[in-house]
């Protein structure tokens, strides 16, 4: 996939972590990598986007499990704050559908880097209600009523949807979310933008189970060269994380059965994502690359080593997960 970069106000225009060959004349926010426009990079296909494809292909691309057979499933996105992004609030399934959207926008931050003291904001603190935290907006001290919790590499949040939260500046995060860009601006630090108090205020969810993820420990695969992570299975999407120093191969069905697109998104190293049939592509650092449903079956060769995430929709019924703050 081509990353598409996205200008934010509370962005940077320093990528090299992630992006070094990248030079920029405005400070970027956020690097697309599989959104409705996102276009492939490489082979046949090369200029197109997801949607189209996803409306020409249907399940042969997005696979068995996803609701929608002609909509690509899945969110990916690195996000680069220099400064606080807005305090804000992305609607659950419910509020969606009540505001005439399909879905909602549940989603996942995995914590690439993090300098010492990077913090978010996630939740409102215990006891606060959704009335209390409207009045704090207009008094100018929502962030008062915020839970901030430091992160550290390698770390997994859970953002329900209808989580009021912020990221703070000095970490470099992986988000995985539902196929949704519905976002309301309830608190922006005197930034001239929109605010969206109204339908914010209504999507806010008091309680909810969003948190650092609690997951396994990584485990050996073939013999202990390489090691998998299942950081994350929610009813939305599932990520396990790869660190890979030989050879190793992957299938689009987990154990329902049922196949889904595969998408892997490299933060470290390199490799190269090989099918039967089909052109070997490079997965660099930065880079995202889909694997449709259809293929059945892949390998990803490290060059050296290469860690990755992959992220896919799980085909069986997941309940939410684990969590503490």
């Amino acid at each position: 996939m081509q990353p598409a970069f996205d200008p934010r106000p509370w962005g940077t225009l320093d990528l090299s972590p992630i992006y070094p060959n990248h030079k920029f004349e405005e400070k970027i926010g956020e690097a697309w990598l599989t959104g409705d426009a996102c276009k492939v990079a490489n082979g046949p296909f090369s200029g197109q986007s997801l949607s189209g494809l996803s409306l020409k292909y249907g399940r042969e691309l997005v696979g068995d499990v996803p609701a929608d057979p002609n909509r690509f499933p899945l969110l990916l996105k690195f996000l680069f704050p220099h400064e606080k992004l807005s305090v804000q609030v992305h609607p659950d399934d419910e509020a969606a559908r009540r505001a005439g959207q399909p879905w909602g926008k549940t989603e996942c931050w995995y914590v690439a880097h993090a300098k010492p003291g990077a913090q978010i904001g996630l939740g409102l603190k215990p006891g606060v209600t959704r009335d209390q935290f409207g009045r704090a907006i207009s008094e100018k001290r929502a962030e008062e009523l915020l839970n901030w919790i430091n992160v550290f590499p390698g770390e997994m949040i859970y953002v329900a949807g209808g989580t009021v939260h912020t990221l703070g500046p000095g970490a470099i995060i992986v988000e995985t979310q539902q196929q949704s860009d519905t976002t309301y601006r309830l608190y922006d630090y005197g930034r001239p933008r929109e605010l969206h108090l109204k339908e914010g205020l209504a999507a806010i969810r008091e309680r909810v189970g969003s948190g650092k993820v609690v997951w396994p420990a990584p485990s050996n695969l073939d013999g202990g060269a390489n090691r998998r992570a299942p950081l994350i299975s929610t009813p939305y999407f599932a990520v396990d994380m790869f660190e890979l120093k030989q050879s190793h191969s992957f299938r689009t069905d987990d154990e329902s059965g049922k196949r889904s697109v595969q998408i892997l998104v490299a933060v470290e190293g390199c490799g190269i994502v090989e099918a039967t049939g089909a052109n070997p592509v490079t997965l660099a650092r930065g880079d995202a690359v889909v694997v449709p449903a259809s293929v059945g079956e892949f390998q990803v060769r490290p060059q050296w080593s290469v860690e990755f995430l992959k992220a896919y929709v799980p085909g069986g019924t997941v309940p939410e997960p684990e969590t503490r703050m």
